[in-house]
């Protein structure tokens, strides 16, 4: 496409299930505000289109697990992930929901366009159905294993581990979601879209013609789909909650979540247009207007293959230029988990991180997940910070305000004659808006990150190479030159950060009273900040992050760590039956550590002197690991005192003591908790 006319921008609608975490802003939400933010700075008409999708079943089974509706629950996280976007600064134009009327109104026009049209197939098939329930099991109401990679916890409609989509009746050992059942299959009608109508469009347009300009994990995924075989996909699902098919016999069915949700692109877009009194169709319609579908790996298929699908059906839409998916973030080492709080959310980081959006933003564009799935460690978010943001940017940017204010009194000085380094750093300041638009452009984020700290670098290496602070003291001409061109590079840095770094941009303006907003203004103004200009007074556009805050969050982590363990331990199964008189023969009593120390050469072993009420023995126990020996002289216990000695490295091991493990795996004595329980008295 030559130069387009307008840029219709979306992101993938989060399901209003939860907050937004981490992996959410790395894979989506970042990379689209950046791209949009280098859009209007370089004066693009633009709409940026998001919204909440508040559809789905994983809403019904939050609202069913919790008692309350599924509105009750959309409510509650709708809010929460607008104000977080607000507060993180992602800058939609407009930021619906899927439950607005403008939405129901604008998915069921869709439908029946379709409809009407002739563009699906009405069947009746057999689908998982749970009787107990008496409910068809769509989406994530049934699990079972993946069919492709063999996960055992792969949902109805997708398979988190190797991301492919498929039907529930695809699943190899299914089960009811509602009630572990095993379902069977029940007769339903359902609209299906014949994808493999669309399969020699599809080729033509992706495989032929996007071949060159989309990503590799894109087009690999989509290509792989084709080769497949497309296959009829349901459009219509058996529940209650969603947008009611707009057909006959579509009584107590509603919209596929996948069919409508990514209409509610075009619901949002209405919706703004209406607010701004604007024309919401040739942002959706003319030719002239490229659209970009940021979303997940997670999300391709629908966003390259079924929403394309629709969109060519109905037959008045543009398709979109490119789907720019990101692979998954991990968290330390493990895969992201909503379910196992093994996440970084967004409103949790706000407060634990105030005033430090840039910081998470910068962190997760550098190690974004563009080509392949990358790790966040909270070390690597300390030292890209202390390193990065505070030692290169901050630190040149601290340096020429300081020293302005030092020897100027704020006033940007008259240069002289520039020198060569002068000239070649002024030169390689106006490069640096096409550098970085070139890597923007092409959706490397990360690469483009990169470009931008590689200016903070350069300013750096200007000043350390220049050494204003010495030079001062024996050529004051010379000092005005290279802090005139340091405040150049500087007003450079204040616009070009704006789409990575926002909130530290506007801080950046502030201090140098810099109003200019244009991205060309960099490369084509002789002068930025010119002779005679006021600066303010220096502030620290970013903070060295301690080691006690980062072990804070690790050990919030961990502490999620265990609770997972502890819900996934297994319960050893109930050994064989005994009799009355096999437990009669067992005698347990109440006893007191008198004397405890480590066995020599043993690490696990620690030899005890109990009082057991019917004398002192000596008994071995292997808790060493577990507790210091000076730690448990004193600790009342219960002892096995009738059973056979045995012999531990030469010791004699009278009796047993008794123990089980708390629930994230530590050692715990079975002991009585009545201070007045005498030793010798026998538990029964």
């Amino acid at each position: 496409m030559s130069k387009p006319k307008r840029y219709t921008i979306t992101t993938a609608l989060p399901y209003t299930n939860g907050p937004i975490h981490i992996g959410h802003l790395a894979g989506v939400y970042v990379p689209a505000d950046i791209y949009v933010r280098y859009l209007r700075l370089t004066g693009n008409d633009v709409a940026f289109i998001g919204g909440s999708d508040e559809h789905g079943v994983p809403i019904t089974i939050k609202a069913k697990n919790e008692g309350v509706s599924p509105q009750d629950i959309v409510d509650k996280y709708h809010a929460i992930i607008k104000q977080s976007f607000v507060d993180f600064g992602i800058t939609y134009d407009n930021y619906s929901r899927t439950t607005a009327p403008i939405h129901h109104e604008t998915a069921s026009e869709f439908f029946t366009t379709l409809y009407k049209k002739g563009e699906f197939i009405e069947e009746s098939t057999e689908q998982l159905y749970d009787a107990e329930a008496n409910q068809f099991l769509a989406d994530r109401f049934v699990v079972g294993t993946c069919p492709k990679c063999g996960n055992e916890e792969s949902y109805g409609d997708q398979c988190e581990n190797c991301g492919t989509s498929h039907n529930a009746t695809d699943l190899i050992n299914p089960k009811s979601a509602l009630t572990g059942n095993v379902p069977t299959l029940k007769q339903t009608k359902h609209w299906f879209l014949p994808l493999d109508k669309h399969e020699a469009f599809l080729k033509e347009w992706i495989l032929e013609g996007h071949k060159k300009d989309w990503k590799p994990n894109v087009y690999g995924q989509v290509k792989s789909w084709i080769d497949d075989g497309l296959r009829p996909r349901a459009v219509t699902r058996d529940l209650d909650w969603g947008i009611p098919v707009p057909a006959e016999g579509g009584e107590g069915k509603v919209l596929y979540v996948w069919f409508d949700a990514p209409i509610g692109y075009i619901s949002s877009t209405k919706e703004w247009a209406a607010r701004e009194g604007k024309d919401w169709e040739p942002y959706w319609k003319d030719k002239d207007t490229k659209l970009v579908h940021f979303i997940g790996k997670d999300n391709i298929v629908f966003h390259c293959i079924i929403f394309p699908s629709m969109l060519k059906a109905e037959g008045s839409y543009i398709l979109p230029e490119n789907v720019p998916a990101n692979e998954f973030l991990n968290l330390e080492g493990n895969k992201l988990s909503t379910s196992k709080n093994w996440a970084v959310w967004l409103p949790e980081y706000l407060k634990d991180f105030p005033g430090q959006q840039d910081v998470l933003r910068y962190v997760l564009t550098a190690n974004a997940p563009e080509t392949k799935d990358n790790d966040f460690t909270w070390k690597d978010f300390q030292a890209r910070n202390n390193n990065e943001l505070v030692a290169i940017f901050g630190n040149f940017i601290n340096r020429v305000v300081v020293l302005t204010n030092k020897y100027y009194e704020g006033l940007v000085p008259n240069p002289g004659a520039f020198s060569q380094e002068d000239l070649d750093a002024l030169a390689a300041v106006k490069a640096y808006p096409d550098v970085i638009a070139s890597s923007i452009e092409r959706y490397r984020f990360r690469e483009a990150s990169q470009e931008l700290m590689n200016l903070a670098r350069l300013g750096n290496k200007y000043l350390a190479d220049a050494e204003p602070w010495k030079v001062i003291k024996v050529d004051a001409e010379r000092t005005k030159t290279i802090m005139y061109v340091a405040l150049q590079i500087a007003s450079a840095l204040a616009t070009l950060s704006e789409p990575f770094l926002p909130f530290t941009s506007e801080k950046l303006k502030g201090i140098l009273a810099y109003t200019k907003n244009s991205w060309n203004d960099v490369s084509e103004k002789e002068v930025l900040l010119p002779a005679g200009h006021e600066i303010g007074k220096a502030e620290l556009l970013f903070s060295k992050i301690e080691d006690v805050t980062i072990q804070a969050q690790l050990d919030k982590l961990e502490a999620s760590k265990k609770v997972n363990e502890a819900a996934n331990k297994v319960v050893e199964p109930q050994k064989d039956t005994i009799t009355f008189e096999d437990f009669t023969k067992l005698d347990i009593r109440v006893g007191t550590i008198l004397e405890a120390e480590k066995m020599p050469k043993a690490k696990k072993l620690l030899v005890l002197k109990v009082d057991t009420g019917i004398d002192v023995r000596t008994i071995v126990s292997g808790i060493a690991e577990s507790f210091k020996a000076e730690d448990i002289i004193g600790k009342r216990v219960t002892v096995l005192v009738n059973l056979a000695p045995r012999a531990l490295r030469g010791v004699e091991s009278e009796g047993m003591i008794l123990m089980t493990e708390s629930a994230d795996g530590k050692l715990v004595f079975v002991n009585p908790d009545t201070a007045d329980v005498a030793n010798g008295l026998q538990i029964s």
